[in-house]
């Protein structure tokens, strides 16, 4: 089934069905790996997709038309869930230019060798396909430095690689079919577990972008949007901006209890003055779904055991993935109990949380 973007742009990713974990964030819907092919006098492809599944691209691409058409290869991003199949297809095709930001060229030539070269494009510079016009913009750290947009003139299509996108596989291909309801989670879970410590090079990006008319937006992953880009653009505005609601998470895990029931206290109390809360205990629960959380929450309360003088293993691990994530703005508290280690937990932990860039208040300990 051909899947038509605007007359001449096709999308010829692949779906996968059955992702559960993508570099430690949790893919429960699976996920799709999004390339596009350009057809004008001269056809381009935009991205490649994971190596496994270059057989699928390949076989989507042939429906359209014979796969030795394509002249150019727009690598917009270097990590192997885009660029995984680029020797696959300079194998198959190569006499096919490929086309990558001056940052990704360096990169591409660490991971594929100098056997492959590629052609530095910057931002403003065009390729004109003959009907088709492409001009591409560099948007550094929107999550990668060699991240790379590529945006159709003739369509108002743009193509931004990571930028807007979702871990979501499914029939569907357009935002108007899945629904705003059911893409908006998932669009916040990626951009808080991916692009949350880049807030400032985003709002950046959206700024160049802002003069351009844009009637479709193909990102890397998920579905395409072209009913919802207006409010997805200002989503992604005011996540950018670090901009919270009044809301609580209460975040812990226990060893023998004890600190269970301090974070069973603490989330009555905050419910009791008013603030919408929800509790996690680190074991049972995911650390990129409490993220997807935090992204939209004003405060986080964490709370830990000592054990052998330090953090308890899996809050550690959460606080390693918090101080990583950068999620500042936020208010912070930290918690906990101790035997013979006394202060030891709270300690470490107001030490990773305002690493963070959180306002951390004052411990509790029992």
């Amino acid at each position: 089934m051909k899947v038509e973007l605007k007359k001449g742009i096709y999308w010829v990713g692949a779906i996968d069905w059955t992702i559960r974990d993508f570099h430690g964030y949790s893919t429960h819907k699976g996920s799709t790996y999004n390339a596009y092919l350009i057809v004008g006098e001269k056809v381009a492809l935009v991205d490649t997709v994971k190596a496994p599944f270059f057989e699928e691209m390949m076989g989507r691409i042939s429906e359209i038309m014979p796969p030795e058409r394509i002249d150019y290869l727009i690598a917009n991003h270097v990590e192997m869930d885009h660029s995984g199949s680029l020797p696959l297809f300079k194998k198959a095709l190569p006499k096919v230019e490929v086309l990558c930001s001056p940052r990704a060229k360096g990169e591409l030539s660490l991971h594929y060798g100098d056997a492959i070269p590629f052609k530095v494009v910057k931002t403003g510079d065009i390729l004109d396909l003959g009907g088709k016009t492409l001009t591409f913009v560099e948007i550094p750290m929107v999550h990668w430095p060699d991240s790379m947009a590529t945006y159709v003139k003739e369509d108002k299509t743009l193509l931004p690689n990571d930028a807007f996108g979702q871990h979501i596989a499914s029939a569907e291909r357009f935002d108007d079919e899945l629904g705003w309801d059911a893409i908006r989670p998932e669009a916040a879970k990626y951009y808080a577990n991916i692009v949350m410590p880049y807030g400032p090079q985003v709002l950046k990006a959206l700024e160049a972008l802002r003069d351009i008319e844009i009637e479709v937006i193909g990102p890397s992953h998920g579905v395409i949007w072209r009913k919802h880009i207006p409010e997805i653009v200002a989503t992604y505005e005011k996540w950018a901006k670090g901009e919270t609601e009044k809301r609580a998470l209460v975040v812990y895990d226990t060893m023998w209890g004890s600190t269970e029931k301090m974070a069973q206290a603490i989330n009555r109390g905050v419910m009791e003055e008013g603030v919408s809360t929800k509790l996690y205990r680190l074991r049972v629960s995911d650390n990129s779904d409490i993220v997807q959380e935090l992204l939209e929450s004003r405060g986080l309360v964490l709370g830990s055991p000592t054990l052998n003088n330090g953090l308890f293993p899996s809050v550690a691990e959460f606080s390693c993935y918090i101080k990583g994530l950068r999620p500042k703005g936020r208010l912070a508290a930290v918690f906990g109990s101790y035997g013979w280690g006394k202060g030891a937990a709270t300690k470490a932990l107001t030490t990773d949380l305002q690493a963070a860039g959180m306002e951390v208040m004052e411990e509790l300990q029992v």
